[in-house]
């Protein structure tokens, strides 16, 4: 009887701590929805595929420069298995389970290895991250970790300019 009640007083304690979370998570996404504003939509003409798609896992998109101040809006925030491919015209990003994500090339302005991003830390050029802006003007940082890790230097090389390697 003693240990039901300790498990039920636990519960009592853990739910109001799910709800605040939960409640913290909708007040920063409505905080960021005017910085963060519509995504570009994924064009019907994507342009010549410059780079083999890579798999890996989405970590998520931050506001440039901190590497821990996750986007909370849609669905941003949520990692996922994900599909990385670079185009004439920009960079798609397919992820399970939530919406592609579509960075225009001129939207671009780095792309560079990194040791953590979205509060995930791994080994040192374990995370590929493209900072780019959004139409409103805000600069994010979205986080890939891939699965062969051995592509990182195409992407962060004159191909992702658009300019061919001499």
């Amino acid at each position: 009887m003693e240990r039901t009640l300790w498990v039920i007083g636990l519960l009592a304690l853990f739910a109001p701590c799910l709800w605040l979370m939960y409640r913290a998570w909708r007040a920063k996404a409505r905080r960021q929805a005017a910085s963060v504003g519509e995504l570009p939509a994924v064009p019907a003409e994507l342009g010549a595929q410059l780079l083999e798609p890579t798999t890996g896992l989405y970590t998520g998109t931050t506001l440039a420069p901190s590497w821990q101040q996750r986007i909370a809006v849609g669905d941003l925030g949520f990692r996922a298995t994900a599909e990385l491919t670079r185009f004439e015209r920009g960079i798609l990003l397919e992820r399970r389970g939530a919406a592609a994500i579509w960075i225009p090339q001129e939207s671009i302005t780095a792309v560079r290895t990194e040791r953590g991003h979205a509060g995930k830390v791994m080994t040192e050029n374990g995370v590929l991250v493209i900072r780019w802006k959004l139409p409103t003007g805000t600069e994010v940082d979205t986080g890939f970790r891939g699965d062969d890790k051995t592509v990182y230097p195409a992407w962060t090389t004159g191909a992702m300019t658009g300019e061919e390697n001499s």
